[in-house]
């Protein structure tokens, strides 16, 4: 039982040239494109596999400023208005509602570190509510119990994964731009020292600028161009329910389960931050700069087992530009299931709110969230390559701050003199010094 996904009809020749390429079709890369073909270029979005068949339509929906690192916030904060602008720009539906989330805790040290964040946001414009226990079991009534406080963010709200990717990409249609599914990225060519083309197994695209949105493949495909991107990913595995009877919030996080409506009306289910870290030769290799974020959060996280290796988004081997490629290998990341965790949301989540144990389980799916050192995109031109532009490491915001990313990575392929975002909190170049004590706050 897979993630939900609406598939989309897309072109399938492929065009000579384009003035911009977008290599993988998850919502960072969608928004992109689009952000791109409305200034007027010519963009082509080429997806090994099927359109935000990855990491896009597994994540729980979430589009929020509440909790953000300060490096993250200026971007959640445009993201949300360019949600809620992209339906009437593209006569698209995402999904996207500003339902507000809620928060609800009986620790005081969690309550506190609430607080502390609400006073920063404040500092930047923010508008986020502490609640009493009164607020908070009145606005929880649904798990029948009382609680010591809790936060509501009243402007942030949902997107559906199942949705919102797809479409992006019927809009980017609308606007001239090629969408080509299956159809996988192997490399670039360079002229002068400059990117000249972008390799796909169905032939080669000629442009000046390329941008890699490849998610949990993004390190691996920047070690066949000679570029060092330290990118680990964690297995996180989450499940749905169906509509029923009872009446649920719509976003509600507690420190023991997570709740979040669907498009469909059921709720997706799930254990915020907890995972499992497979083994791969790019775990092992980039170990030491994950060292801070591992003993930061090794209360959820587990040791995997041989998931990654099979997977082979984690790959130090080289690939040939003329045959086929770890990408054409595994068109969807699909990882199995960690079971146990299932259980657990599942028995979780009838506890915190019973009427779920009334409702069916509809689906059941991991994924795999690529994260960097310190838990911050990594967006910008990489020095060596001109032309290139990463885009990826979104440490489980992706889906978010999506918006907001895709019009950022145009504002740097455009030259704009005003940036959506300050772009220097993102830039790739940080990684070449060290990120130890800088983990994000998330």
């Amino acid at each position: 039982m897979p993630a939900p996904l609406t598939l989309v009809e897309t072109d399938a020749g492929l065009p000579r040239s384009a003035d911009a390429v977008v290599i993988g079709a998850g919502i960072v890369g969608v928004f992109t494109a689009y952000y791109l073909a409305r200034r007027g270029l010519k963009v082509v979005l080429i997806e090994k596999g099927r359109v935000g068949a990855e990491q896009s339509s597994r994540n729980w929906g979430w589009c929020r400023q509440q909790n953000r690192d300060a490096r993250e916030l200026p971007m959640a904060t445009k993201s949300l208005d360019l949600w809620d602008r992209f339906g009437a720009e593209s006569g698209e539906d995402t999904g996207f509602r500003r339902c507000g989330l809620l928060y609800l805790s009986d620790s005081e040290e969690e309550l506190a570190g609430w607080a502390r964040w609400r006073d920063f946001a404040r500092t930047v414009g923010v508008t986020t509510h502490m609640l009493d226990s009164a607020e908070a079991s009145a606005r929880g009534k649904a798990t029948g119990r009382s609680w010591k406080g809790g936060v509501f963010s009243p402007t942030d709200g949902t997107a559906d994964p199942a949705n919102a990717a797809p479409a992006v990409a019927r809009a980017i249609v609308k606007l001239a731009g090629a969408v080509i599914q299956n159809c996988a990225a192997r490399g670039i060519e360079t002229e002068g020292g400059r990117l000249s083309a972008v390799v796909t197994e169905h032939g080669t695209i000629r442009t000046a600028t390329a941008i890699l949105s490849g998610g949990a493949w993004a390190s691996s495909f920047c070690r066949q161009l000679g570029i060092r991107f330290p990118q680990a990913s964690i297995r996180s595995s989450i499940l749905s329910v169906g509509p029923g009877e009872g009446e649920l919030p719509d976003a509600l996080h507690t420190a023991r389960v997570s709740v979040t409506r669907r498009g469909d009306g059921g709720h997706t289910l799930a254990i915020s931050g907890r995972g499992r870290v497979d083994l791969t030769p790019q775990n092992i290799r980039f170990a030491g700069q994950f060292l801070p974020m591992f003993m930061r959060r090794w209360r959820s996280l587990s040791p995997g087992g041989l998931e990654g290796l099979r997977s082979g988004h984690e790959t130090l081997a080289r690939w040939r530009l003329d045959r086929p490629t770890p990408m054409e290998q595994m068109r969807i990341l699909d990882p199995a299931v960690d079971d146990g965790t299932i259980r657990l949301v599942h028995q979780r989540a009838i506890e915190l709110l019973p009427a779920i144990g009334t409702r069916r389980i509809t689906a059941r799916w991991a994924g795999y969230i690529d994260s960097t050192p310190d838990g911050v995109p990594a967006i910008g031109e990489v020095a060596n390559v001109p032309g290139f532009i990463l885009a990826a490491g979104f440490s489980g915001h992706g889906f978010g701050i999506g918006p907001g990313a895709g019009h950022l990575i145009a504002d740097i392929v455009t030259a704009a003199a005003e940036p959506i975002v300050d772009p220097v909190p993102y830039h790739p170049q940080r990684f070449e010094s060290s990120s130890w004590g800088k983990v994000a706050d998330f």
